[in-house]
């Protein structure tokens, strides 16, 4: 059993092992409004999907569920404070898996440990990623992308949000997989790198697609294929990365719920079904889609499997590509 297994059965065991601490459940929950903390900043994708979620989950079950955005530190500010709060369900977590999966490998001042210090609720949604360049980049596909790279090695420059950000450790994942190299320019702030993309001062970049999409629809990007294991609803026409050549490359971000550990399972169920009827609601679906999201809803259990995986994944790039955090 390799590292990354052992890492994987380890992690799932501590998501399904039985809890001795766990609180007694309120039989009359909720009784008050509840909060949900997103670690990340409002108009971010997972605010987005925590802001459709929570009004329909607030419907559900007749009490307010209140948005309590608390950014910084990569969101290692935000998920402490959730990890800290009562096992009651009046606080739970709508938290992205960069928190969840790079942070804590990332960050020695982070202490947690998401397997053990959270309860898993469910996955909400998955985030389309799009490779793109700017339109007068010579590259138009992956394989002209990879024939002049390895042409040149080093020459072609790639943008992220910073050291260790979703968009470098995409990026590192291709590297990875087709053995190219390029260099990295690293912005604080996605934003900034995609500004600069667009501009035409680097040249490519992986980035969300519902963050790219308007820039494509005007022209200002070109999309050399999108990074899931199939289409984006919103660039049908573009081809995955795995479809454009490189057998195996999957690259995509999720939003979870999540509440502090030793949450009572009646209320942990609750909530579990409740988000279900959330991400299930036809219209939510469709504001979803139409921003690049896409609706997913899965078991507490299935969810603990795909943490552990994609930890696991996560923190092989990291190691392999030397990552570190932006001073």
């Amino acid at each position: 059993m390799n590292a990354c297994i052992r890492l994987i059965a380890l992690a799932v065991g501590l998501a399904a092992a039985p809890v001795s601490a766990q609180a007694p459940a309120d039989p009359a929950y909720p009784s008050r409004s509840i909060t949900m903390i997103v670690p990340l900043a409002a108009g971010s994708a997972a605010d987005i999907v925590a802001r459709l979620v929570a009004t329909k989950m607030s419907a559900d079950l007749g009490r307010q569920i209140v948005i309590e955005n608390a950014a910084g530190a990569s969101g290692l500010v935000g998920i402490e404070r959730g990890i800290k709060a009562p096992p009651d369900g009046y606080t739970i977590v709508g938290v992205s898996d960069s928190v969840l999966t790079m942070v804590p490998q990332l960050n020695p001042n982070a202490k947690f440990n998401p397997h053990r210090d959270l309860t898993p609720i469910t996955q909400l949604a998955t985030i389309d990623w799009v490779l793109v360049a700017h339109p007068s980049f010579a590259a138009k596909t992956v394989p002209d992308l990879l024939a002049m790279a390895r042409a040149k090695p080093g020459t072609i420059d790639f943008s992220s949000g910073g050291n260790a950000s979703p968009q470098h450790v995409a990026m590192e994942a291709f590297k990875a997989r087709t053995g190219i190299n390029l260099t990295h320019v690293p912005y604080r702030g996605a934003t900034a790198a995609l500004t600069d993309v667009v501009a035409g001062v680097v040249p490519v970049m992986f980035t969300a697609v519902s963050v790219a999409h308007p820039f494509l629809v005007e022209g200002k990007l070109h999309a050399l294929a999108t990074a899931g294991r199939k289409r984006s609803e919103l660039l049908p026409n573009v081809p995955t990365v795995a479809e454009a050549g490189v057998e195996g490359f999957e690259f995509e971000t999720w939003m979870s719920l999540m509440a502090p550990a030793n949450l009572p399972k009646p209320i942990a169920d609750k909530l579990h079904a409740s988000a279900l009827k959330a991400v299930g609601d036809a219209e939510i679906r469709a504001k979803l889609l139409a921003v690049g999201l896409v609706p997913l809803g899965n078991s507490a259990d299935a969810f603990a499997a795909n943490l552990a995986r994609d930890y696991a994944k996560t923190g092989e790039i990291i190691r392999a590509a030397g990552m570190k955090l932006d001073p």
